[in-house]
């Protein structure tokens, strides 16, 4: 029987690592390279980056940059729609038109004989016996009457300060600015719309200040109907619109709490004024100023926050006081040894300064009281 025997280790040589890469190098660094101290500062020269174009696409990489915030849209009312005069007439043709009405009626009424003996003495017209109520009667009747409603119907009184929107079946016809007696259409709807400088003061509104604080806020407003087609027909209520764009914008920009500086509150005015001018702007209403005038905590933050601001008080108070207490008592040690009176070391200066403070504080203490 033969016998295999398998080659040892010993017999094949020295091992070697078998490599994981082909055409793998290998360098070797001296150990003493890796913890060598550099003595001087190696100094490297800063070169503009340049990023490179992305290998295989030719496109430039890109930077997101924030997207600006988008404006807010404002309302838009009808372009079309735009105050522009009436015509109208003066008041006498008005009158004219009516007292030929009138007299009309009585010259048919002596015409058809209808008319009593004490109106022919009074007008002095001579008798007549009439030919009696016919057609051409009846005609002139109606003519005549139709010109004295037109006449009269028509008469209209403008007022300073106040102006007429006219329309005619649902169609702007025109704004009548004019004062004194005129002569308007009598067919033409009419709507009283006052141009005058108005303020309105508000009721408390909800607001907050930059913290996030409910406040109660009083608002004056000061303003005018500026395009009255826009302000009548443009929005069912210009008044409660101007309303609803204070707490809109009382909404938007953060008061300051009660105590605050006055450039706080000036600056808050201004930025209501500007919310509110341009929305109101749409429906002819011009806005001139939203100052807030009274501002107050909420009912429900009130006596937290009045809580808060009687400590605030105290402790300046109380670091006011400390600072004039300490003052004294600087000014005090120092004058006694610059002046040669005492002479102390450390422990009796030390002792000193305890005494005149537990004594300033006492009698700043019993002042306040």
């Amino acid at each position: 029987m033969s016998t295999t025997t398998s080659p040892t280790p010993e017999s094949e040589g020295p091992s070697r690592s078998a490599r994981l890469i082909q055409n793998e190098v290998t360098t070797e660094i001296p150990v003493h390279l890796l913890f060598r101290d550099e003595p001087d500062p190696v100094s490297v020269p800063l070169k503009p980056a340049v990023v490179s174009r992305r290998q295989g696409t030719g496109e430039q990489p890109r930077l997101r940059r924030p997207e600006p915030a988008k404006a807010r849209s404002l309302p838009e009312v009808d372009p079309e729609l735009a105050e522009r005069p009436a015509r109208v007439l003066p008041g006498a043709a008005g009158v004219l038109a009516g007292t030929c009405g009138l007299a009309g009626c009585a010259v048919t009424s002596w015409w058809a004989g209808t008319l009593p003996p004490l109106a022919l003495e009074a007008l002095r017209l001579p008798v007549y016996a009439g030919a009696g109520l016919g057609p051409a009667q009846w005609a002139a009747y109606a003519g005549a009457g139709a010109l004295g409603l037109v006449g009269f119907g028509g008469l209209a009184r403008g007022r300073t300060g106040r102006a007429w929107v006219l329309g005619l079946f649902g169609r702007y016809r025109g704004t009548v600015r004019r004062t004194g007696l005129m002569w308007v259409n009598p067919m033409l709807l009419r709507r009283r719309v006052d141009v005058r400088l108005r303020h309105w003061r508000s009721e408390p509104m909800p607001a907050s200040d930059a913290s996030g604080v409910a406040l109660r806020v009083v608002v004056l407003a000061v303003w005018r109907v500026r395009d009255t087609a826009r302000a009548t027909l443009g929005v069912e209520d210009h008044e409660a619109y101007l309303r609803e764009c204070v707490e809109a914008a009382l909404a938007r920009v953060p008061v300051e709490a009660p105590g605050s500086g006055r450039g706080s509150v000036e600056a808050a005015g201004e930025a209501l004024t500007r919310l509110v001018a341009a929305d109101a702007a749409a429906i002819g209403v011009e806005v001139f100023s939203v100052q807030p005038v009274r501002v107050e905590y909420a009912p429900e933050v009130a006596a937290a926050m009045h809580r808060r601001r009687i400590a605030a008080l105290d402790a300046q108070h109380r670091a006011s006081m400390l600072t004039s207490v300490v003052d004294s008592v600087e000014d005090t040690v120092t004058r006694l040894t610059m002046r040669g009176l005492v002479e102390l070391d450390d422990y009796e200066r030390k002792a000193l300064v305890k005494d005149l403070t537990v004594a300033f504080c006492a009698g700043r203490g019993e002042s306040g009281g």
